[in-house]
């Protein structure tokens, strides 16, 4: 069934299938609630499926003001409270586990499971911020030196070069909201998360490395990593089988039988 709902003047779309407890599935950035096709027909027969579509992407609209996770968290919440779901089960791949964590801190929940998740500030070389602040004076200065359009056409191809596939597939709105939550750090929030913690990672995920998710095995009170040998950040579609049968023993006191 497809749903939606208004947060902040922004429409949100969700789908919601199966019966039993509520369990949400939280995408990734870039991506959309179809991520997780493979595994949902799966869990509609233990649990009722709410798979979101966050702002900005799939059949949700952008939001009108830079978010922050702060924000989508909220507007997580919305949905929660609008579906009136007490402690649902967390499923979040990547961003989705950012705003997992935030939910989680602060909220009842179930049951949490971070694949691949993002939350842990990256460690920046040198070369980064020398990148970064060089990239910011070319936009103060290059103006000044050879007119606004040319400057905005030299800008745009040397952040095509530079620039991530996310930022620049991004429209410019979501590429602001990208640069902000990419630099949010939610290692103070892990502490906070009273619910039992899945942690499903790929051995060779250099998007959010293996080293994120022992930080986190050691900062969430309850929980327990399953590393993927082989695996990147998609660890979960790459072996898909394994996903399965670790959800099945973490979820197996909630399914619906």
């Amino acid at each position: 069934m497809d749903k939606t709902i208004t947060y902040s003047d922004t429409r949100l779309h969700y789908t919601v299938e199966g019966v039993g407890r509520p369990l949400f599935l939280l995408h990734g950035w870039g991506c959309t609630g179809d991520i997780f096709n493979q595994i949902k027909p799966f869990l509609a027969e233990h649990f009722q499926v709410f798979t979101v579509d966050f702002a900005g992407f799939g059949k949700s609209e952008e939001p009108q003001s830079v978010w922050g996770v702060e924000e989508y968290t909220r507007s997580l919440e919305a949905i929660v409270e609008y579906e009136d779901i007490e402690s649902p089960i967390l499923i979040g791949h990547s961003f989705g586990g950012r705003v997992s964590i935030v939910y989680a801190s602060r909220n009842a929940t179930r049951k949490v499971t971070l694949v691949d998740a993002a939350g842990v500030k990256p460690r920046r070389s040198f070369t980064y911020y020398r990148k970064v602040y060089t990239y910011k004076l070319l936009k103060r200065l290059l103006p000044l030196l050879v007119g606004k359009r040319k400057a905005e056409e030299i800008i745009e191809q040397r952040r095509a070069k530079a620039g991530s596939a996310d930022y620049n597939n991004a429209s410019p709105m979501m590429r602001a909201i990208l640069s902000k939550v990419v630099n949010e750090d939610l290692c103070h929030l892990m502490p906070k998360i009273k619910a039992p913690t899945l942690l499903f990672w790929g051995e060779k995920d250099t998007a959010t490395p293996l080293s994120d998710a022992k930080r986190m095995e050691k900062l969430i009170p309850d929980a327990g990593l399953v590393t993927v040998a082989g695996a990147g950040h998609y660890s979960f579609l790459e072996n898909m089988p394994l996903f399965v049968r670790v959800l099945e023993s973490f979820l197996a006191k909630e399914m619906k039988k």
